[in-house]
């Protein structure tokens, strides 16, 4: 079974490939220049150089598979470099489906986000947007909306290890943001934190689970922490003893205003502000219907990040 994947070389897409091939499928890759060597098992992968503007480039990924996983997203943008969310998060998912429905494949699964809405941010906003226009089209579709993803990044871009490295090993104390000008619910906002490998199992047994045709699925842990709490816990297993600071979010979000378009700054205005909505969500129902048992959020799985 040949899997058209898009976004296979990020955190996510890296154990959904090693997933993929565990479970004797073939996945079709469409890989950036220059991106080849983040793949583990590249010799069991079809590999097309290309990029996500390239039509004639997704065709040929996509060419005799039999379902297309799009995961391709990014927590940034850069316009001055052509990153942004609307060609990556919207645009490229687009020409996939069209293409999919041209070339008479019908299986669409899509890495959508928890929170995803039409007045959001402009993350949200390109997400909700793509998530609509599968929803509108004669294809198979499935819709996954994680809440934060943990595990081991290998070497990739994964919260907790962004989290540790910008601002718990740092000899500052860790911020607790708030609203306003009274820090009575500092560091109060929650999260449902999934493991990256039941989110990968998740999408690959969606592809054999005709039952998941036609529904969008929440992925959340089994359990909900504060922002408080995650702090604690990350600094626990890193083995430091983190003190904590109320921070206001205004003057932060303004400075990640003017500075996100410098990547050394360590998180953008709408990142804050997502952040402090929260992430929650139920996701007993995927683990239901594609029998998981969900991995905790814990000292013991938080383990990477001593390294």
């Amino acid at each position: 079974m040949k899997i058209a994947i898009f976004g296979g070389t990020g955190f996510v897409g890296s154990y959904i490939i090693d997933e993929l091939i565990s479970s004797g499928m073939i996945p079709s890759m469409l890989v950036r220049q220059g991106s080849k060597h983040k793949l583990s098992q590249a010799e069991k992968c079809e590999i097309v150089n290309g990029d996500i503007s390239d039509i004639s480039a997704i065709k040929e990924t996509i060419q005799e598979a039999e379902a297309i996983i799009y995961l391709i997203g990014i927590i940034r943008e850069f316009p001055r470099k052509g990153i942004t969310y609307e060609n990556l998060h919207f645009a490229g998912a687009r020409d996939c489906m069209d293409l999919a429905g041209e070339m008479g494949i019908k299986r669409f699964i899509l890495m959508s986000a928890n929170g995803v809405k039409m007045d959001g941010t402009g993350y949200q906003q390109t997400k909700f947007i793509a998530d609509q226009y599968l929803k509108n089209t004669d294809l198979d579709w499935t819709i996954f909306r994680p809440s934060l993803i943990f595990g081991d990044p290998h070497g990739q871009v994964e919260f907790c290890s962004q989290l540790k490295n910008d601002m718990l090993s740092l000899p500052i104390p860790a911020p607790l943001f708030f609203n306003g000008f009274i820090p009575q619910n500092a560091g109060d906002f929650s999260m449902t934190p999934i493991h990256v490998t039941d989110v990968a199992k998740c999408f690959v047994r969606a592809l054999k689970n005709n039952s998941s045709i036609g529904k969008t699925y929440e992925l959340g842990g089994q359990s909900t922490f504060t922002w408080k709490k995650m702090i604690d816990l990350i600094a626990e297993a890193i083995g430091k003893k983190k003190w904590k600071i109320p921070a206001p979010a205004f003057p932060i979000k303004m400075a990640g205003t003017v500075l996100d378009r410098f990547s050394w700054f360590p998180i953008s205005g709408e990142q804050l502000t997502m952040l402090m909505e929260g992430n929650t969500c139920d996701g007993s129902k995927a683990f239901q219907d594609f029998n998981i048992d969900p991995v905790p959020f814990s000292l013991e799985t938080l383990a990477y990040l001593r390294g």
